[in-house]
C-alpha cells in the first residue's frame, strides 16, 4: 500500500434534492463562464497584437502567455480546489470562485499592458479552478445515482456549446466594442450566477476528505511554467539551441520529476500518481492531453490565418470556426454509443486519425484556398475530436472504482488543460520561430529601408509585418505579400507538428486503450477495495 493511500468515511447518501434540475441550470451558468473564457479570447488575439489604442501591441510570446497563464493556473489548482470545496463547503467555494472570476474579468478588461493582462488572466484561472470542481461535486450530491449520468451528460454538452459560441460571441463583441468587452461580458453572468447560487444551490461538504498539498501545487506550477517559458523563448529567439531556451525546459522537467517524487511520498498528494499504475487510465488521459495539445495549438495559428492572411473580421473568423465546434456537438453522443458497441479502442483511434488527416490537410491550405474546403477541414477535425473525447473520458472513469470517480475526473480535466497549455506554447513558438526564420531571409531581399525598430517588429509576427507594410504605403505591398507567404509556410510546418501529436495519440489508442469501455468498468468494480486507494 502506498503512502498516499487513505481510507476515509464517505458522506452518507441523502434523498435526491427536489430542485436538482434547477440547481443544475444554475451550475451550468457557472460552467459557461469557465469554458467561454477559454475560447472567447482566441478571436481577440489579433486585436491584442495591434498597437495601442486598438490593442496592447502584444508580441507572439505575450499572446501565448495570455492564453496559457489562465490554463496553467487552472490546471495546477484544480485538484486542490476540489479538496477545498469538500472541506470548506461546495456552495461557498462556488460563490467565492465566481466572485474571484468577476473581479479578475474586470481587471483583465482594463489591463494597460500585456504583462498586466497575463497576471489578470492568471487570477481568472484561480476563479475557474474554484468553480469547476464545485459544480461537479454538487451534481454528484443533489442527483441520485440513476440520474447522475444524465446530469453529467447535460453538463458536458453545455461545455461543448460554450466552446462553440465563444468565438462567435467574442467576434460579435469585437465588431462593435474594444477588446476588453470579451472580459466584461463575464460580469453580468457572474452576477446572475452568484445570486442564483445563493438562492438555489444547497450547501454540502465532506470534512473527512484529505488536506492540502501546497508543496505539490508549487512544484507543479513552477515546473510547468518553466517548460512553457522555455518553449516560448524558443519561438522568440528562433533558435532552440540557445541556453535561455533549453535551460528552462530542462529545469522544468527536473522540477516536474521532483513533483512526481514528492507526490509518491507525501501522505496527502495534490495528484495521486498511483492512478497511473492503471494502464487504461494512463492511456486515456494521455490521449486526451494529446488531442487538446493539437486542438488549442492549431486554434492559435488558425485565428491569425483567418484574420491576418484572409482578412476576415473577428466575427467572420468566429463564424468560420463554427464547423469545428458544431461537429463536436453533433458527433459526441454517437461516438459514445459507438464506443459501447464496437469498443473504445477503434473509435478513439479513428478519431485521432481523422484529426491527423485534417491537420495534414491544413498543411496544404494557403491564402487562396476556397472557403468550403477550409470549412470541410474544420468539420472533419471536429468529428475526430468528438470521436476521442467521450470514449476516452468514459475509459478514464471506467478504469477506476466508483469511489475514485471524483479524483479521476479531476485528473482528466487537469491533463486536458495542461495539454492545451503546452500546445499553445510549443506549437505557437514553432509558428513564431518558422515565421521569423523565413521573414529574415525575405527581408534581406527587400530594399525597403525600414528603421531598425520597425524591422524588429516586422520579424515578430505576421501582424507586426503587416503593420510595418501599411506604414510604407505602396512600397509596402511586396513586404505584405512576403509576410503572407512566410506565415502560410510557417503554418504548414506547425500543422505537421500537430499532426505528429495526433498520430502519436492514434498509436497510444491502438496499443493501450481497452477494446470496450464496459470491460474497464467491470475490471474496476471487480477489484477489491482493499487494493484500491480511496479518494483523499
Amino acid at each position: 500500500m502506498t503512502s498516499q493511500t487513505r481510507f476515509r468515511p464517505a458522506e452518507q447518501p441523502r434523498q435526491a434534492d427536489p430542485r436538482r434540475w434547477l440547481v443544475l441550470s444554475v451550475l451550468l451558468v457557472s460552467l459557461l463562464l469557465v469554458v467561454l473564457d477559454t475560447s472567447i479570447l482566441h478571436v481577440a488575439l489579433k486585436t491584442l497584437a495591434e498597437p495601442a489604442p486598438i490593442g496592447l501591441d502584444a508580441s507572439p510570446s505575450g499572446l501565448q502567455w495570455a492564453v496559457d497563464s489562465y490554463t496553467l493556473v487552472f490546471a495546477a489548482l484544480l485538484i486542490s480546489t476540489g479538496v477545498l470545496a469538500d472541506r470548506w463547503g461546495r456552495k461557498r467555494t462556488l460563490v467565492t470562485g465566481l466572485a474571484v472570476f468577476g473581479l479578475s474579468s474586470l481587471w483583465s478588461a482594463y489591463a494597460d499592458s500585456t504583462a498586466e493582462l497575463i497576471a489578470a488572466r492568471a487570477a481568472l484561472g484561480v476563479g475557474a479552478a474554484l468553480v469547476m470542481p464545485a459544480t461537479l461535486a454538487i451534481i454528484m450530491r443533489v442527483f441520485p445515482p440513476d440520474e447522475r449520468a444524465k446530469a453529467v451528460g447535460v453538463w458536458a454538452g453545455a461545455a461543448g456549446l460554450a466552446v462553440a459560441v465563444g468565438p462567435v460571441v467574442g467576434g460579435a463583441l469585437l465588431e462593435h466594442f474594444w477588446w476588453g468587452s470579451v472580459f466584461l461580458i463575464n460580469i453580468p453572468i457572474v452576477a446572475v450566477g452568484i445570486v442564483a447560487a445563493l438562492l438555489v444551490v444547497p450547501e454540502s461538504a465532506n470534512p473527512c476528505r484529505g488536506g492540502f498539498d501546497p508543496v505539490g501545487v508549487l512544484l507543479s506550477v513552477t515546473g510547468l511554467a518553466l517548460v512553457v517559458y522555455g518553449a516560448v523563448k524558443g519561438g522568440e529567439a528562433a533558435d532552440w539551441t540557445e541556453r535561455e531556451v533549453w535551460a528552462p525546459v530542462l529545469g522544468g522537467i527536473a522540477v516536474l520529476a521532483g513533483f512526481v517524487s514528492w507526490e509518491r511520498r507525501t501522505a496527502l498528494p495534490a495528484l495521486d500518481v498511483g492512478l497511473f499504475r492503471v494502464p487504461r487510465f494512463s492511456a486515456a488521459v494521455t490521449v486526451i492531453g494529446l488531442v487538446f495539445f493539437a486542438l488549442l495549438g492549431a486554434t492559435f495559428f488558425l485565428v491569425f490565418y483567418l484574420q491576418s492572411v484572409r482578412g476576415w473580421s473577428p466575427l467572420q473568423a468566429g463564424l468560420r470556426l463554427l464547423p469545428l465546434a458544431v461537429a463536436q456537438l453533433a458527433f459526441a453522443v454517437p461516438a459514445g454509443l459507438a464506443a459501447r458497441r464496437i469498443g473504445t479502442r477503434p473509435v478513439c483511434c479513428a478519431g485521432m486519425l481523422l484529426a491527423t488527416l485534417s491537420l495534414l490537410a491544413m498543411a496544404a491550405v494557403d491564402q487562396h484556398t476556397s472557403l468550403w474546403a477550409i470549412e470541410s477541414v474544420f468539420f472533419v477535425m471536429g468529428v475526430g475530436i468528438a470521436c476521442v473525447m467521450p470514449p476516452a473520458t468514459a475509459a478514464v472513469m471506467a478504469s477506476l472504482p466508483q469511489e475514485r470517480a471524483g479524483v479521476g475526473s479531476a485528473v482528466n480535466t487537469t491533463f486536458r488543460q495542461v495539454g492545451g497549455a503546452l500546445g499553445v506554447a510549443v506549437l505557437g513558438s514553432l509558428l513564431t520561430s518558422a515565421y521569423r526564420s523565413d521573414m529574415t531571409d525575405r527581408l534581406a531581399g527587400l530594399p525597403l529601408g525600414l528603421p531598425e525598430g520597425a524591422r524588429d517588429r516586422a520579424l515578430q509576427s505576421v501582424e507586426g509585418t503587416l503593420t510595418a507594410a501599411d506604414s510604407l504605403g505602396p512600397r509596402g505591398e511586396a513586404l505584405a505579400d512576403s509576410a503572407v507567404h512566410a506565415f502560410v509556410s510557417a503554418m504548414h510546418t506547425t500543422a505537421l507538428a500537430a499532426a505528429a501529436a495526433t498520430l502519436l495519440g492514434a498509436l497510444v489508442s491502438l496499443l493501450l486503450l481497452p477494446p470496450r469501455t464496459s470491460a474497464g468498468r467491470g475490471a474496476a468494480e471487480r477489484t477489491s477495495p482493499a487494493t484500491q486507494p480511496t479518494e483523499v
